[in-house]
């Protein structure tokens, strides 16, 4: 229970608590001990990463969550341009093959804004509720969000720029995000206006692969030079309560990004490609508290970290009943 309502504060904007030996584990505080002492560590991380970059470890779980990305977002495409009862609507409500599906924040906006339940709303949201609590909440995030893709693009600029001293990244407070859920929801109240739905680019960006482009894709355009120019994936990590919505979902799933303490030689190379670094602080030396570790439930299951560890201290597991219990 610790471990859960730590990782639902880290979420919210909390940084990460420094453990205390209490915490730790007979068998993971062995390990670190082991890491500790063992002097031929520091060549093993440089022989590591020298071994990753020559190598050039295929990014497998990438390649797979764009194909599954670009797929989802062009069967609303064909759907609407073939008129056939697919993946009809757009990424905040639709219907597959008959059944309803509604985003979950969407879902919030829409009750709060009209103090209502309508019943293909509710039934669209347990089946989305139901879908991606299977597959790990902000999962949706890097596996369907159309903006996630070309953020993910832009961060490739923005990286690209940094490595050319050309621009820095400024990182802002992540409870920024928290805060700006709790003011849509009270906007959404008050106007009796899904007012988070005018400015999300996820669904500014559904609706214009499927319907065509508008005016307000100058607004995603602007928010994608801040993110190259200023803050890499400020929209993702600092304000979009999308994620926020559905990492409470994703606490509870069954599906996780696990870490094994005895691979790892702590040298910190997924932490750099992480879109939500902060759920991997224990990959830091002494940070761990057992031998695995489920990763928090920030955690977006891009598969980034997967790709770049080569000794595969990182890996996606589906938890069991027996794990569950």
């Amino acid at each position: 229970m610790n471990r859960f309502l730590e990782s639902i504060a880290v979420m919210f904007g909390r940084d990460p608590k420094r453990p205390t030996q209490d915490d730790i584990t007979d068998e993971a505080k062995k390990l670190h001990a082991k890491h500790k002492g063992d002097p031929d560590r520091v060549a093993a991380i440089h022989a590591e990463i020298a071994h990753a970059e020559q190598a050039k470890l295929p990014q497998k779980w990438r390649r797979r969550r764009w194909a599954v990305l670009v797929l989802v977002n062009v069967l609303f495409l064909i759907s609407y341009k073939l008129d056939i009862q697919l993946l009809e609507g757009a990424m905040t409500g639709s219907r597959f093959v008959g059944f309803h599906m509604a985003d979950l924040n969407s879902a919030l906006q829409v009750m709060l804004a009209f103090k209502t339940v309508v019943l293909n709303l509710m039934i669209g949201t347990v089946t989305v509720f139901i879908l991606w609590w299977i597959l790990g909440g902000r999962t949706f995030c890097s596996w369907a969000c159309p903006y996630h893709l070309v953020a993910e693009w832009a961060e490739i600029i923005h990286v690209w720029l940094a490595e050319k001293k050309l621009v820095k990244d400024h990182p802002l407070d992540r409870r920024f995000r928290s805060w700006f859920w709790l003011i849509f929801a009270v906007l959404a109240i008050l106007t009796v206006y899904t007012v988070f739905e005018t400015i999300s680019p996820t669904g500014i960006l559904s609706r214009a692969i499927i319907y065509g482009p508008g005016l307000a894709l100058v607004w995603v355009f602007l928010l994608l030079l801040f993110e190259i120019f200023y803050s890499r994936r400020a929209w993702c990590r600092y304000v979009c309560p999308i994620g926020l919505t559905y990492g409470m979902v994703g606490s509870i799933s069954p599906l996780t990004i696990q870490y094994n303490l005895a691979n790892c030689f702590h040298e910190g190379e997924c932490r750099k490609v992480c879109e939500v670094p902060h759920v991997l602080e224990v990959i830091i030396k002494g940070r761990a508290i057992d031998t695995h570790v489920d990763i928090g439930a920030d955690c977006t299951r891009c598969g980034r970290c997967v790709d770049k560890c080569p000794t595969e201290s990182l890996t996606f597991k589906f938890k069991g009943p027996g794990d569950l219990l």
